[in-house]
């Protein structure tokens, strides 16, 4: 049997032609016409040279040049590398020169670090750039030459574990490694979003079809939207529309103007669409699905963002290496806060200690996963994969439980614990006491490293507009909801906490 992720796209095309597949500042690219765009971008990459297994690098933001580069690239039977569009150039020229990627596509916004890093490359000899209608860089193919071929390119066939597209996972030490999601891997975990994750029943299919619009402010280069935005609803036949930078004021409007009915974000997402002043007055009341993920969802936040829009958050659990959907909550369990929810259909999740022994219902150890959401493996890296996949299950890094009705609490990530004389200081429970305070608009805990305790903890705190607090006054009120070895000793206050693209707050930026 074959599988091409491309085949998504090419057969909404056949079934739903006029409907609206891609919004862009109020433009709309139908089905009917994406299509035709991925087949003559596909044509002129044949005519370059590109076949089936050659990598393609695309560092683009949220435009239809990167979905139309994304299928072009599939319907070729090629690789995707997806990279982030705030890279270094020295982390542009590792990860091109680590894909072995034949070519890149780069918006001319990142030109600066894009070319520097694809100039220090071998393997990486075409260079496509989108945006510039004239004086792109010597060498470079102007993106819009990409659409003038034939368009007669028919889907290459591909193999369902064939690598489809390879996604550089963040490393906090040494450098980041590629991970390889198969065809099957982001099929199955689009479908699943697409008919299944906003169902109550398990064998009742809700579709994300024509007339639904999902919001598509997460980064595309990430997992994230790539699966639960783009594939998930070209896959049912629904639209996205595009913010191509994240702010609350386009969120908002883009909500407004286009009838979103699906929001998925981060919680840093749905925080400052909250306290935008532009929420005031628009008009949100198309919402009907609220997805949040990539980190740990304050409850105040939920329940906040809940009452003001009239709409339920439901939370969800993955890692780009899981595709990324791995559990979620079902709708009419929203209520239960805290938890990620149960694991999707077709995929097992369970709770080891540190020898690999799984632990009891209701015990804190780390969470493993298997099933057909987890990758093939981290490119040409087998030793690290051997060490993801210990036992046969993928080791997530984070630590968590279950209760007794199946849900799965995230506690921490495994990295993140904190051990205070010997006690065991999970850094979420302290942001959920802090998140509380009225006057906190962001929190993240760390550990600080003590002669006499090994690590204390510390807290690092932002302040809502026209709020003032002292370090200790925080102090004191974490001692009074907090055990004794819990509350933080060292509370530091700044303007604004750090985030990486997607809008999670970076601790690794925060450690002294």
């Amino acid at each position: 049997m074959t599988l091409n992720l491309g085949s998504l796209l090419a057969e909404s095309a056949h079934r739903y032609p006029r409907e609206a597949a891609v919004i862009a500042d109020e433009k709309q690219h139908s089905y009917e016409n994406l299509d035709a765009l991925v087949r003559r971008c596909a044509s002129s990459l044949e005519k370059a040279g590109f076949s089936r297994g050659d990598r393609l690098a695309i560092m683009l933001p949220n435009i239809p040049e990167f979905t139309i580069v994304y299928f072009a690239a599939l319907y070729r039977g090629c690789v995707l590398v997806t990279l982030n569009t705030l890279l270094s150039a020295d982390e542009v020229a590792f990860q091109l020169s680590n894909s072995e990627s034949r070519g890149l596509v780069i918006d001319e916004e990142f030109l600066v670090a894009g070319l520097e890093g694809f100039s220090r490359t071998e393997s990486c000899e075409q260079l496509y750039v989108t945006g510039m209608a004239a004086d792109s860089p010597e060498g470079a193919t102007i993106f819009e030459d990409l659409l003038q071929g034939p368009g007669h390119s028919d889907l290459v066939q591909t193999m369902p574990d064939e690598t489809a597209v390879i996604i550089y996972t963040s490393g906090t030490t040494g450098h980041p490694k590629g991970a390889e999601l198969t065809h099957f891997n982001l099929y199955r975990n689009a479908q699943y979003v697409s008919e299944r994750a906003f169902s109550d029943w398990p064998d009742r299919i809700q579709v994300m079809g024509p007339g639904q619009v999902a919001l598509s402010a997460l980064p595309l280069y990430h997992i994230f939207g790539q699966t639960n935005v783009q594939n998930a609803m070209l896959l049912g036949g629904a639209s996205f529309t595009n913010v191509r930078r994240f702010s609350p004021a386009a969120v908002i409007e883009t909500i407004s103007r286009d009838r979103v009915t699906f929001f998925p974000g981060v919680p840093t997402m749905y925080f400052s669409v909250l306290h935008a002043p532009e929420a005031e007055s628009a008009d949100m009341s198309s919402l009907q699905f609220c997805v949040s993920g990539g980190a740990a969802m304050p409850v105040e936040v939920k329940l906040a963002f809940e009452r003001r829009f009239d709409v339920r958050i439901q939370e969800g659990y993955g890692l780009t290496e899981t595709s990324p959907l791995a559990t979620i909550q079902a709708p009419s369990e929203t209520a239960k806060a805290g938890t990620i929810g149960k694991p999707i259909d077709g995929v097992d999740l369970k709770i080891f200690d540190e020898k690999g022994v799984e632990l009891p219902q209701g015990e804190r150890g780390e969470i493993v996963i298997r099933g057909h959401n987890t990758m093939k493996g981290y490119f040409r890296n087998p030793a690290a994969t051997e060490e993801a996949f210990r036992g046969g299950w993928f080791h997530s890094g984070d630590i968590g439980y279950i209760d007794q009705e199946g849900d799965v609490f995230i506690v921490d990530r495994k990295k993140d614990l904190i051990i205070r004389g010997g006690y065991n200081v999970y850094p979420r429970e302290v942001e959920e006491v802090l998140y509380a305070h009225e006057s906190i608009r962001e929190a993240a805990v760390l550990g600080l490293p003590d002669d006499k305790y090994g690590e204390e903890v510390r807290a690092v705190i932002s302040l809502k507009d026209g709020h003032a607090v002292t370090p200790e006054e925080i102090i004191s009120y974490c001692k009074e909801h907090l055990a004794a070895y819990k509350y933080p000793r060292v509370v530091d206050i700044i303007d604004e906490l750090p985030k990486g693209s997607t809008g999670k707050i970076l601790k690794r930026a925060m450690r002294l």
